[in-house]
């Protein structure tokens, strides 16, 4: 599968309207850290609640520019909710935006690896029987939430260490992501016994794999591969083309992704401003 710019716009469009659905689906707030999602070409800055992850500006850059009055909007935006301005700004974004946000004082922060499947090729499943792996019912958050937060508090202990969150926002953010009516929820057990868990959400034909964690003591059993197994089959099913899972690089999370197929299509740069220097950006 070769990332041309058209493949990286479907995905980052995709990944910007999902962390929109998460933001509009919150509850509605008065006062000056309400929600918002603002369009910025294909894609959008958008702010949940504060800390949250889901606060970024996504799908920017790709197929047209981004302006210094954009820019002065959603910084200004960020700022009266006293949240950094996160950009995760694809490689294959125009040049002129990493400028014009470099100049502008953001400074990077890491990166993110997106790595796709052609669901179109064929797939060879492997034999993994002693994972069981079942669709989450509508309204059951248990125990599809807990093994994902216990997963995430617990990360693997390989490749670039990724941001940490405390418990309490994991779980307040990961209930926020299931009310997603559009997002569909995995468990994966051994021996009847909760192992595993993981997300998917289609649109336009592109499957996000999102959300996948392991119990430690459940880890080196197949349950990731189970996940993603389970996962794409539904999303052929369903008439995707391309299947893609973001991780950070040199993870556990992208070594399994990548003995199930998928191959890195392109990264993020990951570009954040402080809100102390939101006032003094230049223009």
């Amino acid at each position: 599968m070769f990332a041309d710019v058209a493949l990286a716009l479907r995905i980052d469009a995709a990944e910007a309207r999902l962390s929109r659905s998460i933001a509009v689906g919150l509850p509605a707030t008065d006062g000056p850290h309400s929600a918002f999602a603002i369009p910025m070409g294909s894609g959008f800055a958008v702010f949940g609640k504060v800390g949250s992850p889901i606060n970024k500006v996504i799908g920017i850059g790709i197929d047209a520019t981004v302006t210094a009055d954009e820019l002065d909007e959603i910084e200004g935006a960020f700022r009266v909710r006293g949240e950094d301005v996160r950009v995760e700004l694809s490689t294959l974004a125009r040049v002129e935006v990493g400028a014009l946000l470099t100049a502008r004082g953001y400074r990077l922060r890491g990166f993110e690896n997106v790595l796709g499947l052609d669901l179109r090729a064929p797939f060879a499943s492997a034999d993994l029987a002693h994972v069981a792996v079942d669709l989450a019912a509508d309204g059951e958050l248990s125990p599809w939430l807990e093994v994902l937060v216990d997963g995430f508090m617990q990360p693997d202990d390989s490749g670039v260490p990724g941001e940490a969150y405390p418990r309490a926002l994991a779980e307040e953010v990961t209930r926020d992501f299931a009310r997603s009516s559009d997002v569909q929820r995995y468990v994966a057990r051994i021996d009847g016994e909760p192992a595993g868990s993981a997300s998917m959400r289609l649109d336009g034909g592109i499957a996000a794999m999102c959300g996948a964690s392991t119990l430690p003591a459940r880890r080196r059993r197949g349950v990731q591969q189970a996940l993603l197994q389970r996962r794409i089959e539904d999303a052929r099913v369903a008439g995707c083309d391309v299947a893609v899972v973001t991780t950070a690089p040199g993870t556990q999370s992208q070594s399994n992704a990548e003995r199930r197929g998928f191959r890195l299509l392109y990264s993020r740069a990951v570009l954040v401003l402080s809100v102390g220097s939101v006032d003094g950006a230049a223009d």
